[in-house]
């Protein structure tokens, strides 16, 4: 999961300079707290990213905001054939996924989800994990992931969500807010980071509203499913 330092009150440059300097400073420890976070579940989750991404053989895919490309590996493994491209506006997390999946045949660029620097219909499918809630407009990367899809092409997104209240929910809560801000400054030194994850998934779209917007953006035949208790969901839909 990616934490969020983003104040509301901040201009659209300024929340993307914040949101770049801090993945800067998780970078080296981003998969394993990701891991730790997720109690491994993590790795399933984007197993089934891939899986409803509907690749084959020769199929174009962006992962967008892929940090260490972790999907675009899943992809590959699942769909040896493709032609994966790792995007990501965070140098050194593309570089770190570059030294460590170094030989593979993915590709790797810089690149700002709100303007992307492809033609329009230049994918099969467009994957992302934990990007939408770190955007600083999420209607403007849905679009710009609509323009780079070719017609019957597919977006899948794993993110965060809103969960309705559950017999869970203040075990929840007490993890997120307690144990996640903790784990952060022991494994990784950056504690402030992790503190502002539970902000950001209080803070982020229900499932129903990322639906909404997802179709305001063009898209069709749009579903999803809940993880985690209900503080995961997998969103997906067809151009």
């Amino acid at each position: 999961m990616k934490p969020n330092p983003l104040p509301a009150e901040q201009t659209h440059e300024s929340r993307e300079d914040a949101v770049r300097e801090m993945f800067t400073r998780v970078a080296p420890h981003y998969e394993l707290m990701n891991w730790l976070m997720t109690a491994g579940q993590d790795g399933r989750w984007r197993q089934e990213v891939i899986q409803r991404a509907e690749l084959r053989p020769g199929s174009r895919l962006l992962d967008l905001g892929a940090g260490t490309g972790d999907l675009s590996r899943q992809a590959l493994r699942q769909t040896p054939g493709c032609l994966t491209l790792a995007g990501d506006f965070t140098i050194p997390m593309l570089s770190k996924g570059q030294r460590k999946l170094a030989g593979s045949p993915i590709t790797w660029a810089a690149m700002n989800a709100l303007r992307l620097p492809f033609p329009d219909a230049s994918f099969e499918a467009v994957v992302s994990g934990f990007l939408l809630r770190n955007v600083v407009d999420v209607q403007q990367a849905l679009r710009e992931q609509y323009r780079v899809l070719k017609p019957g092409g597919r977006m899948v997104a794993l993110d965060t969500k809103i969960g309705k209240a559950n017999l869970y929910s203040p075990f929840v809560r007490i993890y997120l807010r307690g144990v996640i801000p903790i784990m952060g400054r022991l494994v990784s030194g950056q504690g402030d980071a992790y503190r502002y994850l539970p902000a950001s998934t209080q803070g982020f779209l229900r499932a129903e509203e990322l639906v909404a917007r997802m179709a305001a953006a063009g898209f069709r035949q749009i579903d999803y499913r809940v993880r985690m208790f209900g503080v995961i969901a997998i969103h997906w839909g067809r151009k």
